[in-house]
């Protein structure tokens, strides 16, 4: 369901990282930022790009397209200073979503992991995100009263088997979220916050083994049924506003209540 504009965003600036596809919360968010009145630059690794569909987004919320792999530090100081450039000044938000498992894709369960595999995930999925935050900060690129989100799944928090490492990965990300989101708080009023997504066919969600059993699973267990990749964007719209500028270092569950469920009368059915 689409949303009327109200401009919460006009006169911001900010990265959106991972737009993959139409299915990708992160497209969502770049075209909801845009329609709320936000320029954007967006960026994605290499390999993405060569798919050819950011490249189609791009063009439609009329933004800049920059490679950068965010495991390596040259990259994301080339991002950087491409959006200083760009913008003219320091970004008032980031969108990190960034995940990848080797292990998921070879089928790999947790007992057995192939550590060179782990080591990627956590590099890929949540150092990724430290990074970010570091350079962002060593380099002056965030404005101060600024806003960061990064999504993750309550498989941090809770056991999904067949989400293997990408749990950990994930319980790292927000561990760094609270970590960065003091620091950045008290230097320049910055906002740090998670985003727990309920289950979402996207391109790399759907790769999950049993992906279609947890997302009717989730869609039982929650009273308001599993939130859409669409209205996570308008949440996380709302997160880049000013409207919450006093929210930092929060996992926030935007699931439909299904952090909160014990059991449902439609599961025990």
């Amino acid at each position: 369901m689409s949303t009327p504009s109200h401009n919460l965003l006009r006169g911001k600036v900010g990265i959106i990282t991972g737009a993959l596809d139409e299915k990708s919360i992160a497209w969502h968010v770049a075209e909801k930022a845009h329609a709320e009145g936000a320029r954007i630059l967006l960026t994605n690794a290499p390999v993405a790009l060569r798919l050819g569909a950011p490249k189609a987004l791009a063009e439609k919320v009329e933004a800049p397209l920059v490679p950068a792999d965010l495991t390596q530090i040259a990259d994301i100081e080339k991002l950087y200073d491409e959006a200083l450039a760009y913008f003219g000044r320091p970004i008032d938000f980031l969108l990190h979503s960034v995940g990848m498992s080797l292990n998921i894709r070879k089928g790999r369960a947790y007992p057995e992991l192939d550590y060179d595999f782990y080591q990627k995930t956590l590099d890929v999925s949540a150092y990724s995100f430290h990074k970010l935050l570091q350079v962002g900060r060593r380099k002056g690129a965030l404005a101060r009263g600024g806003s960061i989100v990064a999504l993750s799944y309550i498989a941090a928090q809770r056991v999904f088997p067949k989400y293997g490492d990408m749990a950990d990965a994930k319980a790292l990300l927000e561990s760094i979220a609270r970590s960065f989101g003091y620091w950045l708080g008290k230097e320049l009023g910055v906002r740090v916050n998670i985003v727990s997504q309920s289950p979402t066919p996207t391109t790399a969600g759907s790769g999950i083994a049993g992906f279609e059993a947890m997302f009717q699973y989730a869609q039982k267990m929650s009273p308001l049924g599993n939130a859409p990749a669409d209205a996570c964007a308008d949440f996380i719209v709302m997160l880049f506003s000013d409207y919450t500028r006093y929210v930092t270092m929060q996992t926030l569950y935007h699931d439909g209540g299904f952090s909160m469920m014990g059991i449902s009368e439609d599961v025990l059915t």
